[in-house]
């Protein structure tokens, strides 16, 4: 798709690359975060080796854990590239990092935040490095809403659960809402 528009198109999600964006702070350049994200996202395809087949809609969620920061905005894009785990978060960092990213401390307020949150069925774990599926994913109502609106079938590939029982397991602290499209 080369719109950015939310889709809740829901396709067989078993082998999906899924990547989870989110922001909340603006830049100069774009403005507000949700902004920031859509362009990123289109910076992502301008080089042609990674095509968006579904975007989410936008959610406006508190900070985890919870302080004093602005709220987020988040969401959940389904990919296809023939890229390998490794290539893609090099290029989600490469794109953060146009954007204006400075990775400082652990849960700080940012710019952008781009997430390789899972490569289909593959499991990469490397200490100090890559993880996929993301080791906090299946915690965050932040990723498993959006993911819900662009793979509503997917199964968690390490420990076997949908996104429908991973959401229903998930804390009531977490607030969240639906961005008005």
């Amino acid at each position: 798709m080369s719109t950015l528009s939310p889709s809740t198109t829901s396709t067989p999600s078993d082998d999906a690359i899924l990547i989870a964006f989110g922001a909340n702070l603006p830049t100069e350049e774009y403005g507000a975060p949700a902004q920031t994200l859509k362009a990123a996202l289109q910076r992502l395809m301008q080089d042609g080796d990674i095509l968006i087949d579904a975007v989410s809609s936008f959610y406006e969620t508190a900070p985890v854990p919870i302080s004093d920061q602005p709220w987020y905005v988040n969401g959940v894009a389904r990919i296809s590239t023939k890229l390998s785990a490794h290539d893609l978060l090099a290029r989600l960092h490469e794109v953060e990092a146009e954007f204006g990213r400075v990775r400082r401390e652990r849960n700080a307020a940012r710019v952008i935040d781009l997430d390789l949150i899972a490569y289909g069925r593959e499991q990469v774990r490397e200490e100090g490095g890559i993880q996929v599926p993301h080791p906090r994913m299946a915690e965050r109502a932040f990723v498993l809403l959006p993911l819900r609106d662009v793979a509503g079938d997917w199964v968690h590939p390490v420990i076997g659960r949908t996104v429908e029982d991973l959401i229903s397991e998930l804390p009531e602290d977490q607030q969240i809402r639906k961005q008005a499209d």
